[in-house]
């Protein structure tokens, strides 16, 4: 049979002793139905103490009362007793709100009285020690209603004691503080945000009620007027402004001006004139977009300023154009006058033209004149584009330009120009009659007739005869033709004065000297001088049986009416009756033995010797020679058949021979005294030419000496006037210079060309040197 005791014990305690009798300790134990030991019993004292630290809101939530049950266990005999530890509350929870911030939204319109509900605070102690009051931070707008919490309710009334206005104050801050009845007491609070919801209470407002705006007249479209400003305290579509015209605005006024309705810019949209209107009244209402609209009104009073708005005008009341080049510093070549729509400085205009122009302006009120100034040029300037810039007083100033296109007629004041200081051409002998030599150009910077050019032979003579026999020359293009075929052996250069003239009147001309140079053509055989044979019998020449190698048997003396590389002839022997008993020295003709003749030899030998020029195709002509073998000259008996009929025939040969080289030296003595004429001719003609052409040529007859041709150009103060020629031929086993090429093509107007061929061969020679005045 159990015993219930009944325990108080206070939640926060612990190891505090509760004792049994002390019979009742010995063999006894305590258990408890919760599983948990918050007690346990000490047997050596009968003490009950508090094993750990035990919670009342945990273990009975929010029971008035809370109770531990155990059991109390005797061995020895067994008994069992009930025992129940009440568990006493102490303060040890503050209040709390079930949210740390509550959020309301009230309407500005909401009447004094409304309500409003909030969650009380919980506190899980019991008694006094649970929430026992509230309390409201101060506010003129709400008041806190606690007959609900005194009755029992969990729910607190927030009660509206003033009317809100959002615009004054859009969100207020309260705190809600709940105290509890213990000892000390405790408290716990939470936020309340009140925010007021707006309504369309309160109509738009301008900044100003009139705005005065000074404009110019000639702003431009989308120029800004003015910005309008009107605020409206409401907030969201009851605070968005609309600005539009008020009724009161005229239509021109809505044509002249926009207002946007969102910035409320209020900016030009036509052309302003403050000759039409001096200022306009603009009437602007800005609604709110409230369920119910409201409206406020403004007037904005532009006054339009004057401005430099007109540019002046030019108009061009006369042209004088085209205007000759000859005419005279002075004369007028236009009339203009000038209009400005402005007044005042405005209406003052000043023309000017760029400068560097050969015109100028002169002025007369509102009237003025283009003169020339200076020298006009129709070949630098055929015309002018002559822009005139009228410009006005203004702030800022304005201006205008008018283009006057002044042509420039042109007078005959220019020869034609040749294109060449002068011509030089080349033509080949033997041309063909009315064959091209050259193209003449002369150019005139004038026009039309003043710059047609036709070209003619000026009246001259060569070799006595008219140019025109010689060349002639087409009017119009200037092509000149040979008008007979010429001679180099005959002539070898002339000149001819062709003259250019335009067709303007009176008519202007240039000359210009052309040089014809016929260079040669290889159209002359050489000519053997010695010996000589006919068709039906053979020179004679003899030489003794005792003759030693390289004894001269005879010299082939020939000449060739060329010159220059057609002029060198070069000896060779063709046919021999004995190949290996003769030799011919190639270019002096020279015929010696190449060995000492036998005992035995034969009385005559027969050679034919060919002798041929240098030029292209090669001429040649040939001589045959018999050579008879004598033991004396003197004694020697000749063959009938040889023709050899008596001695006295050896002294025909000899007078021959004779002759021969008495001729030969007479010519090359003459043709030494006709350069030397020619050179002084020239030099007098010539001299003062800074750059001039010539040929020089020395030419002898065949193997007395060679022929060169030598082109030469003078120029002033060239600080030499003498030229070195070599002659070429000498004594046998003697050096000479080393051979040298020297190839030059001569090219004139007509396109065609000449050759000129210098050869200095490694002959066995002694140079003598010429020395020829220039």
């Amino acid at each position: 049979m159990g015993v219930t005791c009944r325990i108080l014990w206070v939640e926060a305690a612990q190891g505090c002793p509760w004792r049994l009798g002390r019979g009742m300790v010995l063999g006894a134990r305590i258990t408890s139905g919760s599983g948990r030991q918050y007690l346990e019993l000490e047997l050596g004292r009968g003490a009950l103490l508090v094993r750990e630290r035990m919670d009342r809101e945990a273990l009975c939530e929010l029971s008035p009362s809370c109770f531990l049950s155990l059991e109390l266990v005797i061995e020895q005999p067994i008994e069992v007793h009930n025992v129940e530890v009440e568990v006493l509350d102490i303060n040890d929870n503050a209040p709390r709100f079930p949210r740390q911030d509550y959020r309301l939204e009230i309407s500005e319109s909401a009447v004094p009285g409304a309500r409003f509900h909030i969650e009380s605070a919980q506190d899980p102690d019991v008694g006094t020690n649970s929430v026992q009051n509230y309390l409201l931070s101060p506010s003129r707008h709400f008041a806190l209603d606690l007959k609900g919490f005194q009755s029992g309710s969990k729910l607190l009334e927030l009660v509206l004691q003033q009317t809100l206005d959002r615009e004054q104050s859009a969100l207020q801050q309260l705190v809600l503080t709940a105290v509890d009845g213990g000892d000390p007491p405790k408290s716990g609070t939470a936020q309340i945000s009140v925010r007021v919801v707006d309504t369309n209470d309160n109509p738009p407002a301008f900044d100003r009620s009139t705005y005065t705006v000074s404009l110019l007249e000639n702003s431009l479209p989308g120029t800004l007027v003015v910005k309008l400003n009107a605020s409206d305290p409401d907030e969201g579509s009851n605070g968005d402004v609309i600005y539009s015209f008020g009724s009161y605005t005229p239509q021109k006024v809505r044509q002249l001006f926009t207002v946007d309705p969102h910035s409320g810019e209020v900016r030009v949209n036509g052309t302003l004139d403050y000759e039409e209107a001096s200022s306009y009244e603009i009437y602007v209402q800005a609604t709110d977009q409230g369920p119910v609209s409201m409206a406020g009104h403004c007037k904005v009073l532009v006054n339009i300023v004057d401005a430099n708005d007109n540019a002046p005008e030019v108009e061009l009341t006369s042209l004088y154009s085209p205007v000759p080049e000859d005419a005279r510093s002075g004369t007028v070549v236009a009339l203009m006058s000038v209009t400005d729509q402005d007044s005042g400085l405005n209406k003052q205009v000043s023309l000017r033209i760029p400068p560097g122009l050969p015109f100028t302006l002169n002025s007369f009120k509102n009237s003025y004149t283009l003169v020339t100034q200076g020298k006009l040029d129709h070949e630098k300037a055929a015309a002018y584009n002559i822009t005139v810039t009228a410009t006005d007083s203004g702030s800022p100033p304005l201006s205008s330009q008018k283009v006057i296109h002044v042509e420039i007629s042109d007078i005959n004041d220019n020869p034609p120009r040749f294109e060449e200081p002068v011509y030089s051409v080349y033509i080949p002998e033997n041309n063909p009659i009315g064959a091209f030599l050259c193209t003449i150009k002369a150019t005139d910077p004038d026009v039309a007739k003043n710059a047609h050019v036709s070209y003619s032979l000026l009246d001259g003579e060569i070799e006595g005869l008219p140019a025109a026999s010689y060349v002639s020359i087409k009017s119009d293009s200037g092509n000149m033709y040979a008008v007979r075929s010429f001679d180099y052996e005959t002539l070898r250069e002339f000149q001819v004065i062709v003259q250019a003239q335009d067709a303007g009147i009176p008519p202007l001309s240039s000359t210009v000297t052309v040089y014809i140079y016929v260079v040669d053509e290889n159209d002359h055989a050489p000519q053997i001088l010695y010996p000589t044979s006919t068709n039906t019998s053979a020179a004679l020449e003899m030489i003794p049986r005792s003759a030693y190698a390289g004894y001269l048997v005879t010299k082939i003396i020939a000449i060739d009416g060329d010159s220059g590389q057609n002029a060198w002839l070069f000896f060779s022997l063709v046919q021999t009756s004995d190949p290996g008993l003769f030799r011919i020295e190639l270019h002096t003709g020279e015929i010696r033995t190449t060995r000492k003749l036998g005992e035995d030899s034969t009385p005559t030998f027969n050679l034919t010797v060919e002798v041929r020029d240098n030029g292209e195709p090669s001429m040649s002509s040939s001589v045959s020679i018999t050579i008879a073998v004598v033991d004396r000259v003197s004694k020697i008996i000749p063959d009938r058949r040889r023709h050899f009929k008596s001695p006295s025939n050896y002294s025909e040969v000899t007078l021959y021979l004779i002759i021969a080289l008495s001729a030969i030296s007479f010519v090359f003595l003459f043709t030494i005294i006709g350069l030397s004429i020619i050179k002084c001719y020239r030099y007098s003609l010539y001299g003062s030419l800074k750059v001039q052409p010539h040929f020089i040529e020395v030419r002898g007859n065949g193997s007395l000496t060679k022929t060169y041709c030598y082109k030469a150009c003078l120029t002033a103060g060239s600080g030499s006037d003498t030229f070195m020629f070599y002659n070429t031929c000498g004594p046998t086993g003697t050096t000479g210079p080393s051979a040298v090429v020297t190839e030059r093509h001569l090219t004139g107007q007509s396109g065609q060309s000449a050759q000129n061929l210098i050869i200095l061969r490694n002959d066995s020679i002694t140079p003598n040197e010429v020395r020829l005045p220039w």
